[in-house]
């Protein structure tokens, strides 16, 4: 079993805290220092089955076994969880939070289902009431989910934006989100243009970005809504402000394919008409990627791009079977996150989202471990995200938004996990596959962000 952080570490942050400020959590820890998917899995796990986590100043100042730490701080305030399992915090690498009310919306592939059902709801979003309305339900939903980091999809309206950021500062919360830009093949109530999606890009990206924990992605909703011009003036904003990301749709239905090569004969794919305007790069994120192509995944894997995964958006909408095994190649490894999608994806539950991946996977004839799941909604989150240096794992000095999972939230998955925690990582892996594949909502039993409980399961 590898090594727990060393508490000694925790000198180096003292100066972000004064003893009074200080508080512990103790339980069984779980998180990753290595990637699964290359390598033996079990040297990529850090597992104590009876740890103490010392938090301050919104930080992790300190992780190990009970017995090491105990003595230094038995005298700060400590929140004990038997029988639970702490993990960090979820990363959802695509989701859409104007899309909340329509979720679950029947009978429909991807092209119909926009007009029918989105675009009329992403109208409404041009009242900034309702936007904010929306937001605080979306955030709530996140963290019954247990959700702390996302990348989000707003509407073309600024509004929208501002309602958004202003929920997520309000809570303290690690996000990511941007306007979205569509000046073509969509309900004129929804066009922007080129110059006006610049500009008001550019504003809200100087009041947003990098203020507390919010981040910017400059957001084409997918090249058949935008024109050529609108794609090289959003490759402009990246040129300008190089720290922020690029998040867009890329081959998820094959009729929608089919209408960007019309759409675009002068390139020569899809992920190519991305890459003429210089949008692919290592802060680009692309939902879904069903239908690429062997030369598009090594053009992804050359850029240091990422794919959102996203199975229960893809089943629901008949979309297609993303090719993990390939994304995850040692010949030219694409970085991938989880997507729940919503709302096309019908569950906000990574859990969930995890155990339709593994579907997905096991109709390839492959399989995807409970440690490789639950890599990618935590540290590889992170890494898709370049975001590795704050969150997805329990390293000391990382930001503190951490996850308390109940392995006996239901009665099957009371049977299903019997005497936790786990004594060993392969006791681990077979509880954890169970929790993956049975667990949602009522698995998540605490929630916290930046240090602070931010939500609790009361039955």
């Amino acid at each position: 079993m590898p090594e727990p952080a060393n508490h000694l570490h925790f000198f180096k942050f003292m100066t972000l805290a004064t003893s009074d400020s200080l508080h512990a959590i103790r339980g069984a820890f779980l998180d990753f220092i290595g990637d699964p998917f290359h390598g033996d899995e079990f040297s990529s796990v850090r597992y104590l089955p009876d740890g103490l986590m010392i938090l301050g100043e919104g930080k992790i100042l300190a992780l190990d076994s009970y017995e090491a730490l105990q003595n230094s701080y038995s005298h700060i305030p400590t929140t004990a969880y038997p029988d639970k399992l702490i993990m960090p915090g979820f990363i959802d690498t695509h989701i859409h939070y104007p899309q909340y009310e329509i979720i679950a919306a029947y009978g429909e592939q991807l092209l119909s289902w926009l007009n029918k059902y989105i675009f009329p709801t992403e109208q409404k979003f041009s009242h900034k009431a309702y936007a904010q309305k929306i937001a605080s339900l979306f955030f709530d939903e996140l963290l019954r989910h247990g959700t702390t980091t996302a990348l989000v999809f707003a509407t073309v309206h600024p509004e929208s934006v501002d309602a958004f950021f202003e929920e997520a500062e309000q809570r303290k919360m690690r996000m990511i989100s941007g306007k979205v830009l569509m000046d073509r093949n969509a309900p004129e109530y929804l066009r922007d243009t080129p110059e006006s999606a610049y500009e008001e890009s550019k504003k809200l990206i100087q009041k947003w970005h990098k203020k507390g924990r919010l981040l910017y992605a400059i957001t084409p909703r997918f090249a058949p809504t935008c024109s050529n011009k609108q794609l090289h003036l959003a490759g402009k904003l990246l040129q300008e402000f190089p720290d922020v990301y690029l998040h867009t749709h890329l081959s998820e239905n094959v009729k929608e394919i089919e209408w960007v090569a019309e759409l675009f004969p002068e390139s020569t794919g899809y992920l190519d008409v991305y890459d003429r305007a210089g949008l692919v790069g290592e802060r680009s994120v692309f939902a879904h990627g069903i239908h690429l192509t062997n030369a598009e995944f090594r053009r992804l894997s050359e850029t240091r791009a990422t794919i959102a995964f996203c199975p229960t958006s893809n089943l629901f909408l008949g979309s297609g079977l993303f090719k993990l095994s390939q994304a995850k190649s040692p010949d030219y490894p694409v970085k991938v996150g989880l997507g729940t999608d919503v709302g096309a994806g019908t569950s906000f539950s990574i859990l969930h989202t995890a155990h339709e991946a593994y579907k997905v996977v096991q109709l390839q004839g492959e399989s995807l471990s409970a440690f490789k799941g639950l890599f990618l909604a935590t540290l590889g989150g992170a890494k898709a995200l370049l975001l590795e240096d704050k969150i997805g794992n329990f390293d000391v000095g990382k930001e503190a938004d951490l996850i308390v999972l109940d392995p006996q939230a239901t009665p099957v998955m009371a049977t299903r996990t019997q005497k936790f925690p786990a004594v060993s990582l392969e006791d681990l892996a077979q509880k954890l596959f169970g929790m993956m594949m049975l667990g949602d909502d009522r698995a998540i039993h605490a929630v916290y962000i930046a240090g602070e409980l931010a939500h609790c399961r009361t039955s």
